[in-house]
């Protein structure tokens, strides 16, 4: 395995535990609840950004067609873009503000790698 590949696995890796354990959350903690209330979201909605969730991780993680990865990272790109903007219109402390950014920036980290490793595949299948 090459750097990229570690880099890949590691980004992809910790992305999929942070949006599994944030949907485990949504789905459990009343202080979650309450987080969303006070950003004026519906109950509802909630529980579909935590299925959402999953589902993207499941994409990311799962010999998917590369159409569902790409989609799986544009969904989360959305959603962490939404929570910076949603903590900082309420004026949230720091920390929720930053969390959504740390985590759009391991995103990137993953999708950069992963289109270069699709790239190098599909160069070695040309080839071959």
């Amino acid at each position: 395995m090459t750097a990229r590949d570690y880099a890949y696995w590691i980004s992809t890796g910790l992305l999929s535990l942070m949006m599994a354990g944030s949907a485990y959350m949504y789905f459990t903690s009343p202080a979650i609840a309450a987080s969303f209330e006070n950003l004026g979201f519906p109950a509802y909605f909630r529980i579909e950004l935590g299925i959402a969730k999953l589902l993207g991780v499941v994409a990311l993680l799962a010999p998917t067609p590369r159409f569902l990865k790409e989609w799986a990272y544009f969904g989360f790109i959305v959603s962490f873009v939404s929570a910076f903007i949603a903590h900082t219109a309420v004026g949230d402390p720091i920390m929720d503000t930053v969390m959504p950014l740390v985590a759009l920036t391991i995103l990137a980290v993953s999708y950069v790698t992963y289109r270069k490793r699709q790239a190098i595949q599909h160069t070695t299948e040309q080839a071959a």
